[in-house]
């Protein structure tokens, strides 16, 4: 009897699965595997936030499985040896997979495939993870697009498929099935308390992640445009660490959106639906540019800035200021603090805390990636690195390196009441809204009776904003004067 081996990866998810619907069309039993490999994702294993997410939706899907007669079998190690091991334990005839894009993961499928055709088994793999795949979108002059705006437009020119309705009343049981690891075996959740509270804000798993979409396209996407740049507000979606995993797919949100549009025939069916939908084509640019652009993970996409002028940190103290959300600007210091106790962090502040770093600070983009990898539950190696070189202004349709955010105006701007700031910083919580976001500028008898003692319970700003800005200018200056970065 013929046996399908189904390879879960970043697709944890039954509906919308293409390979686990092409596994059952084959009428045979299917064995779904998940395989651990940190030596196979190269340079870029799993950090430790997206280890705990990966954690529970393994545990959702499994659970998912089992009430349908199957389970997943886990194991770690080289996926090919233990891609090779089942085969021979099994007697399976096919392996069959969704695609994945990082460069390290493309070369090690493409040496799978090999040889697992080559060993006369049918070897199949799918996109589940995309609207339009990176090797079939190409510009007028048939190469890669590098800005947003023209890749985006072309996008919108052609189809989306619709999700498929994948039959799991086909999904045979497995019987006993090989042997498997137990889930706790791999590891996965961290050694600190660090992720305690986590489960308060993100439930993993493919019913977590529809339930969110769900009441995102219900609730808050017709006034998306409006709200998504306010970060004490619910107005952005939130979806990003389920699409990561695959627990939820792009066409099932594209799906998502087009079912707003019944009744009006008009598609987007606002100005909100819109601008989410290219948020989602900012997820599609990533992965095409990662995919035409392997280096950028490690280096620029525009080499010129090789060789930025980039500051010292010698004992990292400006480093890990930032990183523990002490850097004295308030603004900055909730969203460094909203990612460690939650995995994740409001978009424009993403942007706020980046370009402090890159230009204030004049510390490496790499660095912040680097963190962002360690940290996030969305942790997504096209996109962490498409928002990192956006914000250094080296990579593709980059902001220009002579912008620089400026903290207090950013919060004053899209945290006006300061509740961002008293949630997440609490020892400035009884500042009044007009000295929150600076309060090194607040009368002492304002700070006194906050209960704020600047340089004991708050920090003293630990760059000046105007002097900061001036030498970042400088330096791009001194880079562009030397003949470099031309666009």
């Amino acid at each position: 009897m013929s046996v399908t081996l189904l390879w879960f990866r970043h697709d944890l998810r039954l509906q919308d699965n293409p390979a686990l619907h092409a596994a059952l069309a084959r009428g045979q039993p299917v064995i779904p595997v998940f395989i651990l490999d940190d030596e196979g994702e190269g340079r870029w294993p799993m950090g430790g936030a997206a280890r705990w997410w990966l954690h529970h939706s393994l545990a959702a899907l499994d659970a998912a499985l089992r009430e349908r007669g199957s389970r997943l079998t886990f194991a770690r190690g080289d996926s090919a040896a233990v891609l090779r091991e089942l085969v021979r334990t099994t007697g399976a005839d096919a392996v069959y997979w969704n695609r994945r894009y990082e460069p390290a993961i493309i070369a090690r499928d493409k040496a799978i495939k090999a040889e697992l055709t080559g060993a006369g088994l049918e070897a199949r793999s799918f996109n589940s993870a995309l609207l339009h795949e990176p090797h079939t979108i190409v510009n007028k002059a048939g190469g890669p697009f590098q800005v947003f705006t023209p890749f985006w437009r072309h996008c919108l020119t052609l189809p989306v498929t619709e999700p498929i309705k994948v039959n799991l009343a086909k999904l045979p049981s497995m019987g006993e099935g090989p042997r498997s690891l137990e889930l706790y075996e791999l590891a996965l959740l961290p050694r600190i308390p660090w992720a305690a509270g986590w489960r308060e804000t993100w439930t993993p798993g493919e019913a977590g992640g529809l339930k969110r979409l769900r009441h995102f396209a219900a609730r808050a996407m017709e006034h998306y445009a409006e709200t998504r740049n306010f970060p004490d507000r619910d107005g952005t979606s939130m979806i990003s660490p389920w699409l990561h995993f695959g627990e939820l797919s792009p066409r099932q949100v594209w799906a998502a959106v087009q079912a707003q549009s019944k009744g009006s025939g008009v598609f987007p069916p606002s100005k909100g639906a819109a601008v989410f939908l290219s948020e989602v084509g900012w997820r599609e640019f990533a992965h095409h540019l990662l995919f035409h652009f392997p280096h950028t993970p490690e280096r620029p996409l525009r080499a010129d800035f090789e060789k930025f002028p980039w500051a010292t940190d010698p004992k990292g103290e400006k480093l890990r200021a930032w990183q523990r959300g002490l850097t004295g600007y308030p603004i900055v210091d909730a969203g460094m603090r909203q990612l460690w106790r939650t995995g994740w962090m409001h978009n424009r502040v993403r942007m706020i805390v980046a370009s402090f770093l890159v230009k204030h600070l004049r510390l490496p983009w790499t660095h912040g990636a680097a963190w962002f990898w360690d940290t996030l539950v969305d942790a997504d190696l096209a996109s962490n690195t498409l928002g990192w070189q956006w914000s250094a202004g080296c990579g593709a349709d980059a902001a220009p390196y002579f912008r620089v955010f400026a903290p207090v105006r950013q919060g004053v701007k899209f945290d006006s009441a300061g509740d961002y700031v008293r949630r997440w910083v609490p020892e400035l919580a009884r500042l009044p809204a007009e000295n929150i976001h600076a309060p090194w500028e607040a009368p002492a008898q304002v700070l006194a009776e906050a209960g704020v003692t600047l340089g004991k319970n708050y920090p003293h700003p630990i760059v000046d904003h105007a002097t900061a800005r001036a030498e970042a200018l400088a330096a791009f200056k001194a880079l562009r004067g030397a003949g470099v970065v031309e666009r």
